[in-house]
């Protein structure tokens, strides 16, 4: 009896350390089981990509847009499928300044035991209503709430597509998310080159963060850094991906 209840400890433990790995692996911002996986580009150069989730939404975009032409900076805007049909003309209005868009999933729900097609409608939905605010340039692929395991990067890998994920994430602190300076020192004492920047600023509970923003683009720049999108900090070629590979 004492050695079967062993067993069933052992075989519990070896369960629940499964479960862990797969947890750990999950919100994992640097690997995942299949493709390839972009936290930061490790370059010489003092690049910044200065990146935002979710929306568009018609009463933020546009403030958003027009701080960020004030400051002179190219953002890249992960936005959903859902909210870019609903809002079309403000997705324009992104494409139309210049800035990358990104594909942050359709519904914004977390992939992590989706069904294969679930996924590709997902990714496919959100590719096509950004192509309809008239986008040309690369769709990369940002999971919602930064959440992947095997469908997703499957499919990812499957279609060439690379996931973009991020190195500063300040509003993920309690005791910073409300306080604009406090988001602001944190993305600029962390900040290195290659870094990429996740805030969102597309909502009414996004007003700390939107007013973190200039202030995090003057900060860096004293510290001598230029904002680019993610599609520039790739362009170099010079960046250590993290690449899974299957076994």
């Amino acid at each position: 009896m004492a050695r079967r209840i062993l067993l069933v400890c052992i075989g519990l433990l070896a369960v629940g350390g499964v479960l862990y790995g797969l947890y750990v692996l999950s919100n994992s911002r640097t690997k995942q089981l299949f493709g390839e996986i972009i936290a930061r580009i490790d370059t010489n150069e003092p690049v910044i990509a200065l990146t935002f989730d979710d929306g568009p939404t018609a009463r933020f975009t546009g403030d958003v847009l027009t701080m960020l032409k004030e400051h002179d900076v190219k953002a890249t805007f992960f936005v959903t499928g859902r909210e870019t049909e609903e809002n079309l003309e403000q997705a324009r209005a992104i494409v139309a300044a210049g800035h990358q868009v990104g594909n942050h999933s359709y519904s914004h729900s977390r992939m992590l035991l989706t069904a294969p097609a679930t996924v590709a409608d997902e990714i496919e939905r959100t590719d096509a209503a950004i192509r309809s605010a008239g986008y040309q340039g690369d769709i990369y692929f940002r999971p919602p709430y930064g959440k992947k395991l095997v469908t997703l990067p499957w499919y990812l890998s499957q279609n060439n597509r690379k996931t973009i994920t991020w190195d500063i994430e300040p509003e993920s602190y309690p005791e910073l998310a409300n306080n604009a300076d406090a988001l602001a020192n944190h993305a600029i004492e962390r900040a290195q080159n290659g870094s990429i920047i996740l805030l969102h600023v597309m909502y009414r509970s996004g007003e700390a963060s939107r007013a973190a923003v200039p202030k995090i683009i003057d900060g860096l720049r004293k510290r001598g850094f230029e904002f680019v999108t993610v599609s520039q900090l790739l362009a170099g070629q010079q960046y250590q991906a993290h690449i899974a590979r299957p076994r």
